[in-house]
């Protein structure tokens, strides 16, 4: 599936998060003033999944007063997500998508290296959309590490 980009229209969704409640990104949308932030990871717990998560936690206050939501998206089942954000003390949603739809219709699934053989698998990505449901930031095959700073940096939202 091709990769979003800037201007596009982002595809809704309506996953459950860790309590197995449907949320929806027009329901996110809808809470907020500018926008949603939609990370995709690949599996809880792991340590670039466990150290990227606890960047959106640490910098969340900021994001929120910014006017934007976080969500996460990854294959788990609600109740590995619901494990993930009690350990970790996640405050925001984690959708489970086992089918791969969502991540399928944003990209964030195909073909990537890992330990240099190319497997299929979620793609780190993070998209962030506007109140209008318009991509205004994408990108693709990211490293946990430092990627919450620079999304704020390319946001404009430094603390």
């Amino acid at each position: 599936m091709p990769q979003l980009s800037v201007g596009d229209a982002a595809p809704d969704f309506t996953l459950p998060d860790q309590a197995g409640t449907p949320v929806s990104l027009a329901q996110l949308r809808a809470d907020t003033e500018r926008g949603v932030v939609v990370y995709f990871y690949p599996r809880a717990q792991t340590p670039g999944c466990t150290k990227e998560a606890c960047d959106f936690r640490d910098s969340l206050d900021g994001w929120r007063s910014a006017g934007y939501a976080v969500v996460g998206i990854s294959p788990d089942p609600p109740a590995t997500q619901a494990r993930f954000a009690e350990k970790q003390s996640l405050p925001f949603p984690l959708l489970s998508d086992p089918e791969h739809a969502v991540m399928d219709a944003w990209g964030a699934w195909g073909q990537k290296k890992n330990y240099g053989r190319t497997v299929t698998g979620v793609i780190r990505s993070t998209v962030v959309v506007d109140g209008d449901g318009k991509v205004v930031l994408a990108r693709y095959n990211v490293r946990a590490t430092g990627h919450v700073d620079r999304l704020r940096r390319e946001l404009g939202l430094e603390d």
